[in-house]
């Protein structure tokens, strides 16, 4: 049979356990509060940038964006990226992959590729014929690469289908093919 406590020993252990679970509790706000401040910090500065007004697209920028495929598109690897007009602003694009989005701003460039470049200069879409890749500008490296839509995908196969033309080099053609 175990011996009756008296109060003191009891009031003994009820304060050695809270003075135990104040101290457990005071490392774990010590370690994970600078955590917490830091991401309440954080995602208020991600809303304030997601909110900068845009300036008016010019007449160059809305001639590049009546240019620009927008739909769904099939990437290497099993990645899609999304292309769709920005809501908010005329003559802007919004431009998703995975979670990822940016708003982007079109230009035309001298060899007729249609570049979406980032707002903010970090990422560029470069839309061609066939297919549009796109790029991390500030890593150097590509994202994603060999993603077509399907107008992409249709004048790929009508490429396909024509017969191959004589080289500007006047390169022989392979002897199946003459």
């Amino acid at each position: 049979m175990t011996k009756p406590t008296s109060r003191h020993q009891r009031y003994q252990r009820i304060r050695t356990l809270a003075l135990s679970v104040g101290m457990v509790l005071g490392m774990v706000a010590a370690t994970f509060g600078p955590q917490l401040a830091h991401a309440a910090r954080a995602s208020k500065k991600i809303l304030s940038e997601k909110f900068v007004a845009l300036p008016d697209a010019t007449p160059e920028q809305l001639q590049a964006a009546d240019r620009v495929m927008v739909g769904s598109y099939e990437c290497e690897f099993g990645k899609r990226v999304s292309v769709g007009a920005n809501t908010k602003n005329k003559g802007y694009f919004d431009l998703t992959l995975g979670k990822q989005s940016w708003i982007m701003k079109p230009v035309l460039s001298s060899t007729g590729a249609i570049r979406l470049e980032d707002v903010k200069g970090g990422t560029l879409l470069i839309q061609i014929l066939t297919k549009s890749m796109l790029m991390d500008v500030k890593a150097g490296r590509r994202l994603v690469d060999g993603c077509a839509n399907d107008t992409q995908r249709a004048a790929e196969a009508e490429l396909a289908k024509q017969p191959p033309r004589e080289s500007i080099f006047g390169t022989p053609q392979p002897a199946g093919n003459q």
